[in-house]
């Protein structure tokens, strides 16, 4: 098994509860942890054999581009596809952090974090 990570992807997206949000937008980071067997890539050194990040960054950039009221439903859908489109993963975390939040304070950033294993 191994890890690969994707941190920090930069997004400008629509998500949010207020309607100012769905309007201006905001700034998001998001991060991925993905875990597969990466044993036959180590040994082929073929892009076919692994988790492509290209791929992941992909699905992340597309996915925040949807609008939803709430980060969860963001994360969500980014499992989901992960799951759906690359066999070789068998756990996914991800994180998605909403830059400079409008909570009513001097708050850095709001993160969810959601995990799935692939069902067997």
């Amino acid at each position: 098994m191994g890890i690969i990570k994707v941190e920090n992807i930069r997004v400008f997206a629509f998500h949010g509860c207020l309607k100012e949000e769905t309007k201006i937008g905001s700034d998001y980071s998001v991060s991925l942890k993905v875990k597969a067997d990466l044993q036959t890539s180590a040994k082929s050194d073929k892009l076919n054999d692994t988790v492509d990040y290209v791929f992941l960054n992909r699905i992340i950039k597309e996915e925040m581009a949807t609008p939803s009221a709430l980060l969860e439903t963001v994360a969500k859908r980014i499992l989901n596809r992960i799951f759906n489109e690359d066999k070789l993963v068998t756990k996914a975390t991800v994180w998605v952090s909403k830059l400079n939040p409008p909570i009513g304070g001097d708050v850095e950033l709001v993160t969810i974090k959601m995990t799935e294993r692939r069902k067997k």
